[in-house]
């Protein structure tokens, strides 16, 4: 039940009125026993009147003062920090499928876990966000772009296919070419909706057009953020063209990418860390928080405490309060 940010404060000026109903009851008391005592015969009142019903036949009373001054809070218009889904936002999940990313330190294997943990996040990400995939290796490939129907994200997660080198750069601008592209179309007054570009990759870059800290530079320009995932370990190893070699995590470039972008940087060395991060980011992007009504509880409780008042008054004086 919030005390803060009130929308119509000034219906606290009701609460003068309730003192003055609450002043109004105590002098009315005291005049009904003034008389009592003026006008009747005291041995005569002892013998015949009923017992007196002592503190507690005020309690009806009491609970309708209480009842007047919740619903007074109501009115004035409550408000609380809530968290509400998003409905409009752009989502780019940018996946790396270089060779590396069949490396067995992650169980299956690092791009196994990868798909599990994508689809779980597409699949519970607010309904109202435009999620788009893209993949890359050597080049950077639109699979999908941003559209709220999880079907097509989740089917091309699942023919994510391995290919040589790794283009990061490139990938962060074809994902920010499908945002540009996408806002055009449905950016209304408000401008285009509000992006992010979810990136997750595993190793160092090692072939592209445009750089990755520069692709990410432009990505802080156009008021993009990057969240990067570095997936993997540093023992992850893979065999190509029959030559065993070593694949490590490359989590500065990561972290400096998120910098560079304004983004974050989160470390997933298991697929059981990999879903926690996206369970995080699906946090962090399918919601947000908006100063909310909360006059609803007031309202509630002052109903239930006034409807109390009336039972109460019924039952002890056999008349309203």
């Amino acid at each position: 039940m919030s005390l803060s940010g009130f929308t119509a404060p000034w219906w606290f000026l009701l609460l003068v009125v309730v003192a003055g109903v609450a002043a109004f009851y105590v002098v009315i008391q005291r005049v009904l026993r003034k008389r009592v005592l003026r006008f009747a015969n005291l041995a005569m009142l002892d013998r015949v009147a009923p017992k007196r019903q002592g503190w507690y036949r005020h309690v009806p009373a009491a609970f309708l003062l209480v009842a007047f001054i919740l619903l007074t809070v109501a009115l004035a218009g409550p408000t609380a920090e809530q968290k509400v889904p998003r409905n409009r936002a752009t989502v780019m999940l940018v996946v790396d499928v270089s060779l590396s990313m069949k490396a067995t330190d992650v169980k299956p294997t690092r791009l196994e876990a990868a798909q599990v943990a994508a689809k779980s996040f597409a699949e519970g990400l607010t309904p109202g966000i435009n999620l788009g995939l893209i993949s890359f290796a050597g080049s950077a490939t639109v699979l999908v772009a941003p559209t709220t129907d999880r079907s097509a994200v989740t089917q091309s997660i699942d023919s994510l296919k391995l290919a040589q080198s790794t283009a990061t750069g490139d990938a962060i601008v074809a994902a920010l070419a499908a945002i540009d592209s996408f806002g055009k179309v449905v950016g209304g007054a408000d401008g285009p909706p509000p992006a992010r570009v979810v990136l997750m990759t595993d190793g160092k870059e090692t072939v592209g057009t445009r750089k990755a800290f520069d692709a990410a530079e432009d990505a802080k320009k156009a008021g993009i953020p990057i969240s990067t995932i570095s997936f993997g370990t540093e023992d992850g190893v893979v065999e190509i063209e029959g030559k065993q070699q070593d694949v490590p995590v490359d989590d500065d470039s990561m972290k400096e990418i998120a910098k560079l972008s304004g983004g974050e940087f989160f470390k997933a060395a298991s697929a059981e860390e990999l879903r926690r991060v996206y369970d995080t980011l699906g946090e962090q992007i399918g919601y947000e928080k908006k100063q909310a009504d909360a006059s609803r509880p007031w309202v509630v409780l002052g109903t239930l405490i006034g409807l109390a008042s009336v039972v109460g008054a019924l039952v002890l004086g056999q008349r309203l309060p």
